[in-house]
């Protein structure tokens, strides 16, 4: 494909991708070092990480609606059919696992035991609640929820990270191995290694 015609996604599906991507990565962050920092870091940080989960969430709302009404930019004609199948797969799991990791983590936080004397406020300035079912159980049963929750919540964790992973090779792997064009379709350009002539 010429890479002066390679379709792109539009703008505003290009800045909500890298808006969740970066907000993911610093959650994943926060996620992995919060045990490393001070005690009295840690309910800031995980508060923190809460916050941008439910804002992940929002987004990928809003991002699921954009991609209902506008059809996304075709593969590059170049791709193999498993490749067309691949990506098809993974980029269903993607927005599969952006809605379930924020909703289970909400889950989990909603089981906490001191849920009720600790409310939830998105960036500690805009109120939010926690899920009624889920705080009107029992406290045992609570308990074990909240086990359960965050279980669900860490296991879906791990599958995010294979999944972008690939999701990153696979597009590194069409950009500088097969010369397609691939990190123009979200807004970044960058020049191909061509091949000289008979090579």
């Amino acid at each position: 494909m010429n890479q002066d015609t390679a379709p792109s996604y539009g703008r505003l599906a290009i800045v909500l991708h890298w808006i969740v991507a970066v907000l993911i990565t610093v959650n994943v962050t926060l996620a992995l070092t919060v045990d490393l920092l001070p005690d009295s870091w840690s309910r800031p940080v995980i508060d923190t990480h809460k916050s941008i989960g439910i804002t992940v969430l929002g987004l990928a709302l809003l991002r699921l609606l954009w991609r209902l009404s506008h059809a996304p930019p075709p593969l590059p004609a170049a791709y193999a059919r498993w490749e067309r199948r691949a990506s098809k797969l993974a980029h269903g799991l993607l927005y599969l696992l952006m809605f379930a990791l924020p909703i289970t983590g909400w889950m989990h936080d909603s089981a906490w035991k001191d849920a009720a004397t600790h409310p939830m406020k998105l960036y500690g300035l805009v109120p939010w609640p926690r899920i009624a079912w889920i705080t009107a159980v029992e406290p045992e049963r609570k308990e074990q929820l909240h086990d359960l929750f965050s279980g669900w919540h860490t296991a879906l964790a791990y599958v995010l990270y294979v999944l972008v992973a690939l999701h990153l090779a696979g597009a590194l792997k069409h950009q500088f191995i097969d010369h397609e064009d691939e990190l123009r379709r979200m807004g970044l350009s960058f020049r191909r290694f061509r091949r000289g002539p008979g090579t």
